[in-house]
């Protein structure tokens, strides 16, 4: 039996259920050492400006330790707030035979690359990064040059979609040593919850005070510069659309603004962060859900897996990670030029000038994340360490 451990920032609601399966499909030994303890403990998320943790279980069906984090301002809002002395000890006491980084850019990570011996024991990498919004100059060539040399540590590197496998390929990653683990979340969660979800959504869309005929666009997220809120809220006013209203579900510091510039006009309404438990009644209320996202910010957007997942159809623009691989343009929604408003007003007013077209896009969206899922995730993993054992994927 493989033993795999695996360095996670903190516990995040979209892999804790990944390493639940990881443990309990594969025969690898997994053990996961958190940075960090938000998302089982309240904490302050810089994006929503509100303190939270998430409602369901993060740290069952799996082995797991917390590293001490001595980092004054613990987080992953920026470099220092992942200090973790102990690190390389513990990962040495488990005497993985692999170890899997499922982000690489703190101070406690960069310390372990340095340090550790990845010619005894390899790693791995997973990432989510794109170049979709390329940039130029010295800076980004020192930046090419440094990030090149991070990744030649990596026996193998696990790309989430096609934007990252691009990633990836120009910061010099050969093609033998990329394997595909899709970005994924617990589909069958989200599945299982479906049909409550559409009877709890008509329920609360008459709390919100949404009309019972209105066709709803969502927003879910948090209301921050590079999620391009108030893109969308222009967009659909300039749209005009007939019996649609605007949802915004979340919190941020765009709040104040959204609100200011949304007065006074009508069909547009507000709703607090909504937890994980309430995430598939909260896409269950829409009939499109948007991401307008601008910048190399938005490396996936996993939020568009939940909507998918809700037959929902989508929009997003193309600046968004997982664009490529779930948005089929015609098929289960759309994608506009990030930044370009009226391209998004357009994209409205296409969407919904057919509901019939609109609602069957949503049957097809979920048609597609069947392919998303955590087995697929798995068997990128299963099938590098098996490349890795065997000797087929070298260092370059």
């Amino acid at each position: 039996m493989q033993k795999l451990a695996i360095i996670a920032s903190h516990p995040i609601q979209y892999y804790a259920p990944w390493f639940q399966y990881l443990s309990s499909t594969t025969t690898l030994a997994v053990k996961v050492f958190y940075l960090w303890d938000s998302g089982i403990t309240q904490k302050v998320d810089v994006g929503f400006g509100k303190a939270f943790q998430w409602d369901i279980p993060l740290l069952t069906g799996y082995d797991y330790e917390f590293v001490a984090n001595i980092s004054p301002d613990a987080g992953t809002h920026h470099f220092w707030g992942l200090q973790n002395p102990s690190l390389i000890s513990q990962i040495n006491n488990y005497q993985p035979d692999a170890v899997l980084l499922m982000s690489y850019n703190y101070a406690s990570i960069y310390h372990f690359l340095l340090c550790w011996n990845y010619h005894q024991i390899p790693l791995l990498f997973r990432g989510d990064s794109h170049r979709l919004l390329s940039s130029i100059g010295i800076k980004a060539w020192v930046r090419r040059q440094i990030i090149t040399k991070i990744y030649q540590r990596f026996a193998a590197c696990l790309y989430v979609g096609k934007a990252n496998y691009e990633y990836f390929r120009y910061y010099g990653v050969a093609a033998k040593r990329l394997f595909f683990s899709p970005h994924a979340i617990d589909n069958d969660r989200f599945f299982a919850q479906a049909e409550i979800a559409k009877e709890q959504a008509n329920s609360w869309k008459q709390e919100i005070g949404i009309p019972k005929d209105h066709a709803i666009i969502l927003f879910a997220g948090k209301f921050e510069a590079k999620k391009r809120p108030l893109d969308l809220l222009q967009a659909f006013l300039q749209a005009k659309l007939h019996r649609v209203s605007l949802l915004f579900v979340g919190a941020g510091i765009l709040e104040n603004d959204l609100k200011s510039q949304a007065a006074g006009y009508a069909n547009i309404y507000f709703a607090p962060f909504q937890n994980q438990s309430l995430m598939a009644r909260t896409y269950a209320i829409a009939d499109v859900v948007v991401l307008p996202s601008y910048g190399n910010y938005e490396t996936w957007g996993l939020a568009i897996n939940e909507a998918m997942c809700l037959s929902r159809p989508v929009i997003v623009s193309n600046h968004v990670g997982c664009a490529q691989d779930l948005v089929h343009p015609g098929k289960n929604g759309l994608i506009f030029p990030a930044g370009d408003v009226l391209a998004l007003t357009h994209i409205l007013q296409e969407a919904f000038s057919n509901l019939e077209r609109l609602h069957n896009w949503g049957q097809e969206s979920r048609n597609i994340i069947l392919e998303y899922s955590y087995r697929q995730s798995t068997q990128g993993v299963t099938q590098a360490l098996d490349s890795i054992m065997n000797g087929q994927t070298k260092f370059t």
